[in-house]
């Protein structure tokens, strides 16, 4: 042992680098395992936090980017590291220590890097993914950004070996609508819970048909301030969407949204700060994407433009979970806090002008057809028909029902009769 230790000493420099290289592994691994570990509604929460915690967003913003620069460095120094071993075990052997001493040395080295570069670090992560991934997230900003200019390279490299190898592979659907319908009805569920799960299916593969206008709150049913918002601007009162819409400063777009539902505590000073960006969508665009857009990039709200650029409202990320799991959603139940279609004797119902064509169908108990020219509210049809804005008494006729304006205010906000005709 005592010529071991000799032999050992002079090798010092090279045996703290392989420690430095343990450490820089453990590192990025337990970087990789936080920041990779954190679910959906973390990374949303962290959007609003403090700097790091946006840091943490914006990085997983671009995941590609992020893994590619992880894998990059931790394989730089790995390699790196067993060079480093294989030197030092080939001058222990030089130093007069057995090759078996130099061998047990190399397996010693792989067992450490394995231990504390790989498992303690990622089993750290997994329990204590948040609190590590705050800490480590500037030097893992700084490392991902040095190697940025070479990114474009592995990228061509990537599709370069995917055309070569794998030319005809596509992409697979992550989830296939059978393979729910027979998990449902495999399910040792009761009736009430099955029929439920059906329901929530069905308006998940709705979500490729509903468009953004349908399920927006419109222009005027949210907030819209101009920048700095104090919070005497809100007379203390909370929006029904828990969003307030931050003017953009040239336009009567908005340029942002500030999540108040999401605070415990509120500084009158902070309002601006907490503000989050917003993705614009067209009017047209269907739900299915909007939902993937807003999870990808990590944001709460939608802004829905029409197509001269204008905003007509805006989609919020918990506004499309309801069209997913209430049993009949509606726009219009989320805007007046009350039934929008209220049957007032058997076959006779009042209706809101706000509320969807395709909602009023449900309740009908009718086959609800995407009009051609793009009608989507009770109000909108009755324009259409009317060609004016309608006034009490006025009536029109659709599949069979009766529409009669019962109440009308001048900017065209109404509330009809329908009923059967005949």
């Amino acid at each position: 042992m005592p010529e071991f230790i000799d032999a050992v000493v002079p090798l010092w420099p090279a045996i703290a680098a392989m420690g430095c290289l343990i450490v820089a592994s453990g590192f990025f691994s337990a970087s990789e395992t936080a920041l990779f570990y954190l679910s959906h509604d973390e990374l949303r929460a962290m959007r609003g936090g403090n700097s790091r915690e946006r840091a943490v967003a914006a990085l997983l913003s671009e995941p590609d980017r992020l893994l590619t620069g992880v894998l990059f460095w931790n394989l730089v120094i790995n390699l790196t590291y067993f060079a480093v071993s294989v030197v030092v075990a080939h001058d222990l052997h030089i130093a007069g220590q057995s090759a078996a001493m130099a061998g047990v040395f190399s397996l010693l080295s792989l067992i450490l890097i394995i231990l504390c570069g790989e498992v303690i670090p990622k089993s750290m992560a997994v329990v204590m993914r948040r609190t590590l991934a705050t800490l480590l997230v500037w030097p893992l900003s700084a490392a991902v950004r040095a190697i940025d200019p070479l990114t474009p390279q592995f990228n061509q490299l990537t599709r370069m070996a995917r055309r070569t190898f794998w030319p005809h592979v596509t992409r697979e659907p992550f989830l296939e609508t059978d393979d729910l319908e027979r998990a449902i009805d495999n399910s040792q569920l009761t009736a009430e819970v099955i029929r439920h799960e059906r329901q929530v299916l069905h308006n998940v593969l709705d979500l490729s048909e509903i468009a953004a206008e349908e399920v927006m709150r419109p222009r005027g049913t949210y907030p819209t301030l101009p920048s700095p918002i104090r919070l005497e601007d809100l007379a203390g009162q909370v929006p029904p969407s828990g969003y307030i819409a931050v003017q953009a400063q040239r336009s009567e777009g908005i340029e942002g949204v500030i999540p108040l539902g999401r605070f415990t505590a509120v500084s009158a000073d902070a309002l601006d700060a907490a503000a989050e960006e917003i993705v614009h969508v067209p009017w047209c665009a269907n739900l299915a994407d909007t939902l993937q857009l807003l999870r990808n990039r990590l944001l709460s709200v939608a802004s829905v433009v029409n197509e001269y650029g204008e905003t007509v409202g805006i989609v919020t990320y918990e506004d499309i979970v309801d069209t997913i799991l209430s049993h009949q959603p509606s726009r219009a139940r989320r805007l007046l806090s009350r039934e929008p279609v209220q049957e007032v004797q058997p076959g006779r119902f009042r209706v809101d002008g706000i509320t969807t064509l395709r909602y009023l169908c449900r309740r009908l108990e009718l086959q609800y057809t995407p009009t051609t020219d793009g009608l989507v509210t009770v109000a909108g049809l009755l324009h259409e028909q009317l060609e004016h804005l309608p006034q009490i008494g006025d009536r029109c006729v659709w599949h069979g029902y009766e529409f009669e304006v019962t109440e009308a205010k001048d900017r065209g906000e109404v509330r009809v009769m329908v009923s059967r005709v005949g």
